[in-house]
C-alpha cells in the first residue's frame, strides 16, 4: 500500500556548485598545489616493458603516455615523440572554445548559420542538414557533433569561432602545454594529406572537394602522403596530449556543504551555482544561467517537512506555524546560509504545488534522457 503524506510547508533548498579541480603545476593554475608524480616502481617498469613488446609487434612507431589521476603515477613509451594528431586536435580546439565561453565572448546557445562552404570532407550529420538552405545550429550542437561523432565540418566552424589555429596555439602556450602544434584547419589538413590544392574559400561550394579529388593527378596522393609523414605541423607528443586531456582539470558538481570550504580554502576553483539566484554564501560565483547564457537552468536539492496522510488539519496548521517561526529566527537563517541553504517558510499549499512541479520537471527529464527503470 502506498503511504501518503501531508505537507507541513517548510523547505530548505540548496543549489549545487560546479567546481574545477586543478591538479597541475601549469603557470595559469600555479596557485593550486599539483599532484606529485610518483617515481617509477617495479610494476610501472613491467608495464612499460610490455608496451615496448607490443609496439614491436605492430611494425610501426607507437607512443603511449598514461596518467593515473588519483595517484599521479605515469607509464609511457616514446612519450616525447611527435605523432600526427588527426582528429585528436579537436580536444585542443574545444579547450580554446570553452575558454571564450567562460570569458563571456561566446555562449553555448549562440546560433550559427551554416553555409554551403562550411560542408567539408568527413561530415555526415551536417551534410544531410545542408540539403536545405537556412540551417542554424547552436555552438552546443556543433560541439557535440565535433566531440561525439568527430564531424569535420562542425570542427572547422568551431575553429573559426574559437579565433583560428593561432588562438588555439596561444591558449595551449598559456596553459603550459609543450610538444603540441595546431597549425591547419581540418579541411586544409585533409587536402595536404590527399594531395588536393584548395581554391580560395569563397569558391567553396557543396561538392567542390569531391570534384577536386576526382581531378587529382594519379601520383599526387602518394607524394602527398610521403610529405605528410614528415610534416611537423598538427602533431603532438603523447605526453602533451595527456597533459591537455588528463592532467589539468576535472569538472564536477557537488553540494555547498562539501564544496564551499574547498573553494574558500583555494583547493578548487568554483565556476557557478546551479540555482537561479546567486548564493549569499559565495555571491561572487555566477549562476549557470549567467555563466553560460542560458535562461531557465536550475538544479537544486530541497528538503521539506511532511506529516502522515490523515493528520488532522488543525495539527498540520500548528506544526506549520511552529516550524515557520523557528525557520524565521536569525540563528537558524545564518546557520543554514553558511552552508549554502536558503530557508523558505511557507504554507502547506505552496509546498504541495512545489512538489508537484518538481515531480513533473524530473519526470520529463527522465523521459527525455530515455532513462529506463532499474
Amino acid at each position: 500500500m502506498k503511504k501518503m503524506y501531508k505537507m507541513i510547508a517548510i523547505s530548505w533548498s540548496v543549489s549545487l556548485m560546479l567546481a574545477l579541480v586543478l591538479t597541475t603545476n601549469l603557470p595559469v593554475f600555479s596557485q593550486v598545489p599539483a599532484i606529485p608524480v610518483l617515481q617509477s616502481d617495479g610494476l610501472t617498469q613491467r608495464i612499460e616493458r610490455e608496451l615496448e613488446r607490443i609496439a614491436r609487434l605492430g611494425g610501426g612507431q607507437v607512443g603511449v603516455h598514461a596518467l593515473h589521476l588519483e595517484s599521479g603515477r605515469q607509464v609511457s613509451f616514446n612519450p616525447q615523440v611527435r605523432f600526427p594528431m588527426a582528429s585528436t586536435v579537436k580536444v585542443a580546439i574545444a579547450v580554446q572554445l570553452l575558454t571564450k565561453i567562460e570569458r563571456g565572448e561566446l555562449a553555448l546557445t549562440t546560433m550559427v548559420d551554416l553555409q554551403p562552404s562550411d560542408l567539408h570532407p568527413g561530415s555526415g550529420t551536417i551534410s544531410s542538414l545542408l540539403a536545405k538552405p537556412g540551417v542554424q545550429l547552436s555552438i552546443e550542437n556543433l560541439l557535440e557533433l565535433m566531440m561525439v561523432i568527430s564531424d569535420n565540418s562542425a570542427t572547422d566552424i568551431l575553429l573559426r569561432l574559437a579565433g583560428g589555429t593561432q588562438a588555439v596555439q596561444n591558449r595551449l602556450n598559456e596553459l603550459g602545454i609543450r610538444g603540441m602544434s595546431v597549425d591547419r584547419s581540418i579541411i586544409q589538413l585533409l587536402a595536404d594529406l590527399q594531395g588536393v590544392t584548395l581554391p580560395p574559400a569563397e569558391q567553396w561550394t557543396t561538392g567542390f572537394y569531391e570534384k577536386l579529388e576526382a581531378e587529382r593527378l594519379p601520383d599526387a596522393r602518394k607524394k602527398a602522403v610521403e610529405i605528410f609523414a614528415t610534416d611537423p605541423r598538427d602533431t603532438s607528443t603523447p605526453a602533451a596530449m595527456t597533459d591537455l586531456i588528463g592532467g589539468q582539470v576535472m569538472l564536477f558538481s557537488a553540494d555547498f556543504a562539501v564544496m564551499l570550504p574547498q573553494v574558500k580554502g583555494g583547493k578548487i576553483r568554483g565556476l557557478a551555482v546551479t540555482s537561479t539566484k546567486r548564493s549569499p554564501a559565495i555571491p561572487e560565483l555566477p549562476t549557470v544561467n549567467e555563466a553560460l547564457g542560458l535562461k531557465d537552468y536550475e538544479l537544486i536539492a530541497y528538503f521539506a517537512m511532511f506529516a502522515p496522510a490523515g493528520t488532522p488539519p488543525d495539527v498540520v496548521a500548528k506544526l506549520n506555524q511552529a516550524i515557520n517561526a523557528a525557520a524565521q529566527s536569525k540563528d537558524i537563517q545564518e546557520k543554514f546560509a553558511g552552508i549554502g541553504f536558503a530557508v523558505e517558510p511557507g504554507t502547506p499549499e505552496a509546498l504541495a504545488q512545489r512538489s508537484k512541479l518538481e515531480t513533473a520537471k524530473w519526470a520529463k527529464a527522465i523521459a527525455d534522457a530515455k532513462i529506463e527503470p532499474q
